[in-house]
């Protein structure tokens, strides 16, 4: 690739990235071009201008769709199938009403982020947001609260859970590579996460829920909407209905961390069981019963029901396919490398170097994992070399600057803009800001705690 007005190499992959978002904010926002075709025109783009031959574009378009499809087009669709299932049973309405009952319409948004702390320990953001947007929805509907003031929270606690508690896969992968010990960072992850969360869910929830009003898509609201019935089922089963892929996927993260070779029988079985498709493809058979078959429903109304649902997905699916395109064209073109590279030239505290590589590979590709990941690679060797340091709070910093400004080219950001109903400016507004907030106010507890331990 020639460079451009004899920049450097990375400085021209960088210009081209910030050109290509640019094209894609004002498409979708200033045009209203569909948000599919849009991202698919700009990872064309970028591919083309950084350089790529046509034929390596196409096949990180088609690769990159694929590999973000792959499980979230199945996870969303269970996952839909088993909130249809919470909807038509009244199982939703019975947890939105035993929440509001026991926390007061004043305080139910608090409710909301422990809901979404505990629901995202063991479970990918995407399917922690599946497996809640039926409550939302429900609780929004019952205390005539917006949409955002109890959507946030959740948000908050799933997303910080993602970047910071082990024993989700992500901070896992930063434990491994700098050899962190996992007590110690499940301690301080929580010293860390738990404000954290409260700062950048229920107090920023509150906040921009004043100002930005939104309504579920109606298709979804729809779908998710309770039916007249008085058959409704016990708080428990529902409970223990919503819990149970939760429940899977911790068996199988405990069973992984108890033994990492998977030397036994039971540790193979728990990690089947707790692989995130098989957990929930297990729960709706589950809901099928619980709050299907005896509640009453026919095996024709239930039919009906798991077919119905998955209509509206279709859009949400294709969109955050697109938004997997554009991340996949951004890593392959090498512009995760020279944000890496531009991060590893600056000479800078070891926390704070990592929170900013993983930061800056975050606003680059669009995905926390995959920023987790390539940041502790090449903090790692940085890391070895820097004696005296706390290596679990190295752990935590790659984990919140994992978390920094989701924006157009993150799958997570299309999935919170559909569900919500939001306008792109909406969710810059919104979603991006939490993720930022939780970002910013995590390394800030990060460093404060670094003067303590």
């Amino acid at each position: 690739m020639s460079t451009l007005f004899g920049l450097s190499h990375n400085a021209t992959l960088l210009i081209w990235t910030l050109i290509a978002i640019v094209f894609l904010i004002v498409l979708i926002s200033k045009y209203k071009w569909n948000p599919f075709i849009t991202l698919l025109l700009s990872a064309l783009m970028l591919g083309l201008l950084t350089g790529m031959k046509p034929a390596d574009v196409i096949s990180s378009i088609t690769g990159g769709l694929g590999g973000t499809l792959g499980t979230i087009a199945i996870v969303i669709a269970l996952g839909t199938m088993l909130g249809k299932m919470m909807a038509e049973s009244g199982g939703a309405e019975r947890i939105a009403t035993t929440l509001v009952d026991r926390f007061g319409v004043k305080r139910v948004h608090w409710a909301m982020m422990i809901v979404g702390f505990i629901v995202g320990i063991p479970v990918f953001f995407e399917v922690g947001v599946i497996l809640m947007i039926p409550i939302i929805f429900t609780v929004a509907r019952k205390t005539n609260m917006s949409l955002l003031q109890i959507g946030i929270p959740i948000l908050a606690g799933l997303s910080t859970v993602h970047g910071l508690v082990p024993p989700h896969p992500a901070p896992m992968i930063a434990i491994e590579a700098y050899s962190a010990d996992l007590g110690k960072t499940i301690l301080y992850s929580l010293i860390v996460g738990i404000p954290t969360a409260i700062i950048a869910g229920p107090l920023f929830g509150k906040f921009i829920g004043k100002r930005i009003h939104t309504e579920p898509p109606a298709e979804l609201a729809e779908q998710f909407a309770t039916k007249t019935n008085s058959n409704m089922p016990g708080f428990g089963i529902t409970l223990f209905t919503i819990l149970l892929p939760v429940i899977l996927m911790l068996i199988g993260s405990i069973a992984s961390i108890i033994d990492p070779n998977a030397t036994s029988g039971f540790t193979v079985f728990s990690e089947f069981i707790g692989h995130e498709i098989i957990a929930l493809l297990i729960s709706v058979v589950f809901a099928l019963f619980s709050l299907g078959f005896a509640r009453g429903f026919t095996k024709h109304d239930i039919s009906r029901f798991t077919s119905e649902c998955l209509a509206p997905t279709a859009t949400i699916i294709l969109i955050i396919g697109g938004g997997g395109a554009f991340k996949q064209v951004l890593i392959n073109s090498g512009v995760g490398n020279a944000i890496a590279d531009v991060a590893t030239h600056a000479n800078i505290n070891i926390i704070l170097f990592a929170w900013l590589v993983a930061a800056l590979i975050r606003v680059a590709t669009g995905s926390a994992t995959v920023a987790m990941t390539t940041a502790a690679g090449i903090v790692a060797p940085v890391l070895a070399l820097t004696p005296g340091v706390n290596i679990e709070l190295v752990v935590l910093a790659t984990g919140a600057g994992s978390l920094i400004l989701s924006h157009v080219n993150d799958a997570g950001f299309w999935m919170i803009k559909e569900f919500f109903n939001m306008s792109v400016s909406q969710t810059l507004k919104t979603w991006t800001v939490m993720e930022t907030l939780l970002s910013v106010v995590g390394l800030i507890f990060i460093l404060l705690l670094s003067t303590v331990v």
